[in-house]
């Protein structure tokens, strides 16, 4: 297993800035490969370079396996500072995900490179699916960490010595970070820049790109979840069925049973073991998705409560805070319209 970046370089995120080839700042070295998703390269490019532009903060620098071009998921070319093999040390590595999971299958020289690198590397950033190159690399072992939602799974599954956090936008467990899908690399790269120069300057930052410095709630609320269990049980299928029909109906544990003509045990044993869940957190979920797409169509919280069957505002509220960490009309202002408001475009 490849020197952890804390026993490398215990204080190297907090060090005096690294000087390479003449030229003053915290060094910063983002990870290209071919099949790279493009914003999780470019994100970090945009933060780091942004801090650097009027302090000087940082030093940013491209390496890629060979030392040449490489192209990323979208097609469009990325051209290298640095080959992998000429980085023999630097304050904070950034690791992008791939576009397609089994590149890391396929090129076992790119994961050791990432070894490598992180090995010299004060702190280490992995965006996306980046976080399973880490894994890979055997760098987060017995640490906490997050992916995208869509990918969360397959992480705990491939790694079960990762503790996987699926909500978080990042997770920061000693120098590792790991981040969600794509954006979240702005997310992970403002907390480096404040870690390192104040919350201040990561707000100037962030008001420069146009993001939040702290992004409401977690990433569950950009997830799309099923609107129904995967299970052909010939029991159970039916009444699955009949809650993603009508969540707002009756469904609590005897309707369920009287329906199935079966015991409430008996249902409850079969959402455990078909679904892993109870049937009271499945009616919930599937409620807080019909409340969701009630809101995306431009429904009130009042109307959404009702027509979802989760009941009243404050049963709303409170749900959307335990499952979505954000609040019913927070939700709808951020995914209602993309149209900036009459006032804006006008004033």
């Amino acid at each position: 297993m490849p020197t952890s970046p804390a026993a490398a370089h215990p204080r190297a995120a907090h060090a005096a800035p690294d000087d390479h080839d003449g030229h003053e700042g915290h060094d910063v070295v983002v990870l290209a490969f071919d099949g790279a998703r493009l914003l999780d390269v470019a994100a970090p490019l945009e933060v780091f370079h942004t801090a650097a532009g009027r302090t000087g903060a940082y030093r940013v620098r491209v390496c890629t396996p060979d030392g040449r071009d490489v192209t990323t998921s979208t097609g469009l070319r990325i051209a290298a500072d640095v080959a992998t093999a000429d980085v023999t040390g630097t304050g904070t590595l950034v690791v992008p995900g791939p576009a397609d999971l089994r590149i890391l299958a396929e090129r076992p020289a790119l994961v050791a490179d990432v070894a490598r690198l992180a090995a010299g590397a004060g702190r280490v950033a992995a965006v996306c699916t980046g976080a399973f190159a880490l894994a890979a690399a055997g760098l987060l072992v017995g640490r906490r960490a997050t992916t995208h939602w869509e990918y969360a799974d397959d992480l705990a599954r491939a790694h079960p010595d990762v503790t996987v956090t699926p909500d978080a936008i990042y997770v920061q467990d000693g120098p590792i970070l790991t981040s969600a899908g794509v954006t979240a690399g702005i997310d992970v790269c403002l907390a480096l820049v404040e870690e390192d120069h104040g919350p201040e300057e990561a707000r100037r930052v962030a008001r420069d790109l146009v993001v939040f410095l702290q992004r409401p709630g977690g990433q569950s609320q950009f997830s799309a979840a099923s609107r129904t269990a995967t299970t052909r049980h010939p029991v159970l299928r039916p009444l699955l069925d009949a809650i993603a029909a009508d969540p707002a109906a009756d469904h609590s544990l005897r309707s369920l049973a009287q329906r199935a003509n079966i015991s409430g045990r008996h249902v409850s044993r079969l959402f455990a073991q078909q679904i892993g869940s109870t049937p009271a957190a499945h009616v919930e979920t599937m409620r807080v998705e019909a409340a969701r797409i009630l809101l995306e169509h431009g429904a009130n919280v009042t109307e959404a409560a009702r027509r979802s069957g989760l009941g009243s505002d404050e049963t709303l509220r409170r749900t959307f805070a335990r499952h979505l960490g954000t609040t019913p009309s927070a939700y709808a202002a951020r995914f209602r319209t993309t149209r900036a408001t009459r006032a804006t475009w006008e004033s």
